[in-house]
C-alpha cells in the first residue's frame, strides 16, 4: 500500500509544477527586431522584456513568429527567457531570441506571444 501511495505521488508531481499563473498574467514589453549586418549572413536581435504580473513567482515561455508580407509564418521559435528560474511578481527579465532565427529575405513582420507558464 505504501508503494502505491509513493507511486501516485510521483505520478502527480509534474502536475504540481504547473503555476497557478497563466499566459495572460505575463506581458512582453518593448519587443523590437533589429537586423545586424556582419561579415556573413545578417543576424537578428529580437529583444524584449518578459514581465510577471501574476501574484506568484513563475516563469513563462515566449514564442516568436517571423512572417512574410502576406502574413505567412516562415519560422517559429520558442524560449524560456528566465531559463529554469522563476520571475518574482512585478519583476521582469530581458531576453533576445534573435540567435535562434536564420535570416530570410522574405521576413517582414514578427510577433511575440506568451505560450506557457510554469514554476520551477
Amino acid at each position: 500500500m505504501k508503494i502505491a501511495a509513493i507511486a501516485a505521488l510521483l505520478f502527480l508531481a509534474p502536475v504540481a509544477a504547473n503555476a497557478a499563473c497563466a499566459a495572460k498574467d505575463f506581458t512582453v514589453d518593448g519587443f523590437a527586431v533589429k537586423l545586424v549586418a556582419g561579415a556573413g549572413t545578417p543576424r537578428f536581435n529580437m529583444k524584449g522584456q518578459l514581465v510577471n504580473k501574476c501574484p506568484e513567482a513563475a516563469a513563462a515561455q515566449v514564442k516568436i513568429e517571423a512572417k512574410d508580407a502576406a502574413g505567412n509564418v516562415l519560422q517559429t521559435k520558442q524560449g524560456w527567457p528566465a531559463g529554469t528560474s522563476n520571475i518574482a511578481p512585478g519583476q521582469s527579465v530581458d531576453f533576445d531570441l534573435g540567435r535562434l532565427f536564420r535570416y530570410q529575405t522574405e521576413m517582414a513582420n514578427y510577433t511575440v506571444t506568451v505560450t506557457d507558464v510554469r514554476t520551477w
